[in-house]
């Protein structure tokens, strides 16, 4: 399994580049950045990767409908070409909230927003070339950028979603999600579409709150607290009542360090292929965290 690392994208620029180093130093396989009312994910990867060798940079996840794809295409690509290949593409519809009440755009019939950018937004990357026409999106378009593609991977969660991440792309990435909706649902509803496509096996980035404590009640409460708006949104509500929890705390990896280093082993089992650590905690229990992180990383 593949170890991701949050970025903490309040900090100074200059700070997340050297904690990126960090990382790097440690072994650890990628960083992930999303995309939300912050810096521009795929312009702060580029920044980064192009001062920080070898790591991996992945967006979790760039919104689909405020990007043409044509727009996402051309950066994607030259995030690669600024980082020598390194960039895992993940995108996600985000949600209707903020698609229409924040941005003023329809989110109508995602599911064929998503099939439809994916016909525009794939053979750009792959072949830099593409003519397509839809319902909601239409292009002609050439890029004239040297690049290779990057990995793709969909948020998706609904079972429309998850047939489209395993019949076009490289996997799907999952937020407030837990183990036992990943082992009974969402993995083995994406691999019955690749392999019924004749598709690889998809990537599984799975991301979770983490925290290494002796008090995990309190770890929990706080947990709650500072995630409480994904419990609110329809989508991640969804997959918390899957998990049969109603709290963001449900789908969080929580406990000491022999019970944190279980949680995560079991997601192997299931065939998670990369976790990714949103840290949460106090300063004592982060730094206890990425304690158990670095021991993961070093003897896998």
């Amino acid at each position: 399994m593949r170890y991701s690392v949050g970025l903490d994208t309040s900090r100074p620029i200059s700070q997340i580049i050297d904690r990126v180093q960090e990382l790097a130093d440690d072994g650890f396989d990628s960083v992930n950045c999303s995309q939300i009312f912050g810096p521009d994910a795929l312009t702060l990867l580029a920044v980064v990767g192009s001062h920080v060798p070898r790591i991996g940079l992945c967006t979790a996840v760039v919104p689909t409908y405020p990007r043409h794809p044509i727009t996402l295409a051309a950066q994607a690509l030259t995030v690669q070409a600024a980082t020598d290949g390194r960039l895992s593409l993940g995108i996600g519809l985000s949600h209707e909230f903020v698609i229409e009440h924040l941005f003023g755009m329809s989110f109508e019939k995602p599911a064929r927003h998503m099939e439809e950018y994916l016909s525009v937004l794939l053979p750009l990357l792959h072949d830099k070339t593409v003519s397509y026409t839809g319902e909601t999106i239409s292009s002609a378009m050439t890029l004239e950028l040297d690049a290779p593609a990057p990995e793709v991977l969909v948020a998706a969660l609904g079972p429309k979603m998850l047939s489209l991440a395993g019949r076009l792309t490289d996997g799907t990435v999952t937020w407030m999600t837990g183990p036992s909706t990943l082992e009974s649902y969402i993995i083995p509803t994406i691999n019955a579409a690749a392999d019924e496509a004749g598709r690889p096996k998809p990537a599984i980035a799975a991301g979770f709150p983490i925290c290494v404590t002796d008090d995990p009640d309190a770890a929990r409460d706080q947990i709650a607290i500072t995630y409480a708006a994904y419990a609110t949104l329809p989508s991640y509500k969804a997959m918390l009542d899957k998990e049969g929890t109603t709290s963001p705390a449900g789908a969080a990896i929580v406990g000491d360090e022999v019970s944190v280093v279980e949680q995560i082993s079991h997601l192997q089992q299931i065939g998670v292929t990369d976790f990714r650590a949103s840290l949460t905690g106090s300063p004592d229990e982060i730094r206890r965290t990425m304690a158990v992180l670095r021991h993961l990383v070093t003897n896998r």
